[in-house]
């Protein structure tokens, strides 16, 4: 079924990673403007990020697990103490934005602004310049990739260009990693019901939204995929939502064959098979399109 799957550490099956956005209330900022001091109780759903993250964190240190956290700027800048629990903890850190912003409707000039000033701050607030950039909303727009490039990241997660990690080539020279994902693996089409954000999407059950996403792992595992799940501390991390993730981590550790890593990880093995001729890994240049499509 996958025609080119990477060879994984040890003789695993599949990669597996459980990542989290923490985008807090950032989003809501960027949605409603100066309105947002007004919608209390939306910012006292989002804010639920201060019970949920340290929740993850003892889930994660009881199964033995170092994972990668996808942060704006902005919310390390306003909620430290979350930052100090990740890094205690030893899990990766990696750029989400500054304030959840959205490339795609964004100046090329105030995309490098607003994408320099996260990575000054992750670099502050951790020591260690960010490795990895997940687009917030998944908006990698054409001048992404070059900015990826310019400013050494070694991966991207942001796109859904394969079941497996490949490498992707930026107009301006320079590559990086691509660890690839899918809407399948995202909590947001499961559980958020949020009119201020303009969703209202029927709420499932922790065990339905668990069966898309064993559905997705059990493929993975049978063809050599990887497997990256793409959540929100405020959605992914009550009770009864966690204790599904809990029960899919128990589930993949009793299977066997699973090679559970940070994406800071996945990226390094892609390029260490590569370096050592094992795999081949598929390319891509970005942007798709080099000049406007008229019809």
């Amino acid at each position: 079924m996958i025609e080119n799957p990477v060879p994984w550490p040890h003789g695993a099956r599949c990669a597996v990673a459980f990542t989290f956005d923490i985008d807090t209330d950032s989003s809501l900022h960027m949605e409603q403007g100066t309105k947002a001091r007004e919608l209390v109780a939306t910012t006292s759903w989002l804010r639920y990020d201060e019970i949920a993250v340290p929740r993850i964190l003892r889930l994660y240190a009881e199964r033995g697990l170092k994972q990668t956290f996808f942060y704006p700027a902005w919310c390390m800048e306003t909620y430290p103490h979350l930052v100090e629990a990740i890094l205690k903890g030893g899990h990766e850190i990696a750029h989400h934005g500054y304030i959840h912003e959205n490339y795609n409707a964004l100046p090329v000039d105030r995309q490098e602004e607003l994408f320099a000033r996260a990575v000054e701050t992750i670099h502050r607030m951790t020591g260690q310049k960010p490795r990895g950039f997940r687009a917030p909303l998944y908006n990698f727009s054409s001048a992404t990739a070059d900015l990826l490039v310019k400013y050494g990241f070694a991966y991207d997660a942001s796109l859904m260009t394969d079941d497996v990690p490949h490498m992707v080539d930026a107009a301006g020279g320079g590559s990086f990693v691509e660890i690839p994902s899918s809407w399948a693996l995202d909590d947001w089409p499961q559980y958020v019901h949020a009119p201020d954000f303009g969703y209202q999407m029927t709420v499932r059950s922790p065990d339905e939204a668990k069966s898309v996403f064993m559905a997705e792992f059990d493929a993975a595992w049978r063809y050599g995929g990887v497997w990256v799940g793409v959540w929100h501390p405020w959605v992914s991390a009550r009770p009864s939502r966690l204790d599904a993730i809990a029960r899919m981590i128990d589930e993949m550790q009793g299977k066997g064959g699973v090679w559970f890593a940070s994406m800071e990880e996945i990226a390094a093995h892609l390029n260490k098979v590569t370096a050592e001729g094992l795999h081949t890994p598929r390319r891509i240049g970005l942007p798709y399109y080099s000049r406007e499509v008229t019809f």
